[in-house]
This record gives structure tokens, sequence and C-alpha cells, in this order.
């Protein structure tokens, strides 16, 4: 694929993206062209994602890639899941999530603050053809951030296979174990070979 359109907006998640799929052109969706907003009204990160990546596909008639992504947490039955980004009520503000997920947590132990980043990635292609890929890292949520690299939870999340916060991991580190990078090399694997 040459170009591959990316059905979100988000800087971080574009970044990414662009490193797993070095040998394509990866533009946001408003850089392409597409206007509006896409409802994401699925129950699972695989719906959301699907549902984002095939009103970008079919909007533009391009490959479109999408990602829908989050944090369960073990002790909040897996909240804040397919609301992660808009935990507190507003979309996207990562101060008040992260404020309302220590909240939540307070008084929870070390070993009861176990949790995972999820992340499910799908590919709409013109054709009609849809791929899904998903992709889990795990750790716990510290009590306190810890740096400021990445995005969104990143300085709660004590990777398990780091042995840090995402906080605190370069971007290299970060992509190395992430839940999108897993997602995105399965899918990369499911479309080896693709004609599109």
């Amino acid at each position: 694929m040459k170009k591959i359109v990316v059905a979100s907006g988000n800087k971080g998640k574009l970044r990414e993206i662009a490193e797993i799929f070095r040998g394509a052109e990866v533009v946001s969706m408003k850089e392409a062209g597409f206007v509006g907003d896409i409802e994401e009204n699925g129950a699972t990160f695989e719906e959301n994602a699907l549902i984002k990546a095939k009103a970008v596909c079919q909007a533009l008639g391009a490959p479109a890639l999408a990602d829908d992504s989050g944090l369960c947490v073990d002790a909040l039955d897996g909240a804040p899941g397919v609301y992660s980004a808009r935990y507190a009520g507003g979309h996207g503000d990562d101060a008040a999530n992260n404020a309302l997920l220590l909240k939540n947590l307070s008084g929870k132990a070390e070993e009861e603050r176990t949790a995972y980043f999820e992340s499910c990635v799908a590919l709409c292609l013109p054709d009609g053809r849809s791929f899904t890929a998903s992709g889990r890292t795990y750790g716990k949520i510290l009590s306190v951030p810890e740096g400021e690299n990445g995005f969104g939870y990143d300085p709660l999340f004590f990777s398990d296979e780091l042995g840090k916060s995402f906080g605190i991991a370069s971007a290299e580190e970060k992509n190395a174990v992430s839940h999108r990078a897993k997602a995105l090399a399965a899918l990369s694997e499911k479309i080896k070979g693709l004609s599109v």
C-alpha cells in the first residue's frame, strides 16, 4: 500500500502507525480531506475500529486504517475500556481522565492495580474487504504519574515488559511492546502481499 489514511487526528497514534508502516505514506483523515465526526457507538474496540475505518474508506475511496484502544483496569471491572478517551466526560482530556482513574483506584493495594492496554486495528479497503487484529500489553496503575512521554494514561501505566512507566519510556521502547504496535504487527502479517 502506497498510502494509508488513518481515521484519527491523534498525533501520537499517527506517529506510532507511521513507524510500523514505514513503506507507506501515512496521513490523517483531516489531511486526506475527511470532514465531520464519526460516532463511535460500538460495544467493543473492534466494533469501534471498524466503524471509523469504514466511514473514512467510504468517504474518501481510499484504504483507511483505524484503531480503537483503551485501558482496562481489573479492579474496575475493565473500566475505562471503550470509554478511555472520554472517561471523565470530555473527549481527550488526559488530565481529567487520569485524575478520575486515580480517584477510583484510591485505597487499592499495588497488587490490586493490575491493568492492560488493548488495541484493535481495522483496515478497510475500497473493494469492501476489511481486516482486523488486536494486541494487549500488561502492567499496573501507579499511584502517581511518572514521566511526561507518550499520551493519555501513559504516565500512570507501569509496563511489565519494560519495568517502567510508558511516561518514562522512549517512543522506541514503547513501540516495541505497546498494544497498538502488537495489533499493527499482527495486521501487517495478515495483509502481507495484499494487492490493493
